[in-house]
């Protein structure tokens, strides 16, 4: 398949998420459509922490 071939098309996202887009500019710095603090209270409350639950100390 070439790259001339492929369409673009719109990921599935969640509501909240809506019209959310990210790019990096010249100086490296972020640029988002949303606040990061709005996207950091939308991780919260949607994703599980991997490291925080189900998993075993160790000694």
């Amino acid at each position: 398949m070439s790259k001339k071939n492929v369409k673009k098309q719109k990921p599935n996202v969640h509501e909240e998420l809506e019209g959310f887009n990210i790019k990096i500019n010249a100086f490296g710095q972020m640029e988002t459509t949303i606040p990061v603090d709005k996207l950091n209270t939308f991780l919260n409350e949607n994703v599980e922490d991997k490291k925080l639950t189900g998993g075993e100390e160790e000694e």
